[in-house]
């Protein structure tokens, strides 16, 4: 996916959702801190979006926008309708949003992108396979800084210690591997 990608899908979402400000929070949040995010981080053709004020509209995203929707075949990506709350993220995190604003999303429309940060957190709270490879990229690129993303995992609410002490663990054996 492409910045430009990213501002077509804002328009679209917003248009179908009759929202015009939505959170962006999957992977494609990437776009709103670096536009010319490295493609090993944008390879993904779906954007996970939820409207801001009208999240009962999320359902018409993803019916529209969604994943073999007529939209998904003329576009080559989909907008993944799909609440924020399925998302663990870092206390705060509404206060970071980068927003995306520009003639490209029209109207006044706004997209607001997780914070790259909050975005790794949240990742490696999800500990698939392709978010840690997400965030050892990031870690690679130098995009995060290790201190910066301990302290955001650190504001997660979690009721393990256990995986906060694991994700830790995670990013400093990365961070010494990139560094050897």
């Amino acid at each position: 996916m492409t910045r430009s990608q990213l501002e077509h899908a804002i328009r679209a979402a917003c248009d179908i959702s009759g929202d015009n400000e939505i959170i962006v929070f999957g992977s494609q949040a990437i776009l709103g801190t670096y536009p010319d995010a490295p493609e090993t981080l944008t390879a993904s053709i779906e954007v996970d979006v939820q409207p801001r004020n009208h999240p009962e509209n999320t359902d018409l995203i993803d019916g529209n926008l969604g994943e073999m929707s007529l939209f998904h075949e003329t576009h080559g990506f989909y907008i993944h309708g799909i609440t924020i709350d399925s998302a663990k993220l870092p206390h705060g995190w509404e206060k970071r949003t980068i927003p995306v604003s520009d003639q490209n999303t029209t109207r006044g429309n706004t997209g607001y992108c997780l914070e790259v940060h909050d975005l790794a957190a949240s990742k490696l709270f999800a500990n698939r396979e392709k978010d840690r490879i997400f965030v050892a990229t990031l870690l690679l690129e130098k995009l995060v800084d290790k201190d910066m993303l301990i302290k955001r995992i650190s504001a997660l609410e979690v009721d393990n210690p256990g995986i906060t002490a694991r994700m830790i663990d995670w990013i400093n054996s990365t961070t010494a591997e990139i560094e050897s």
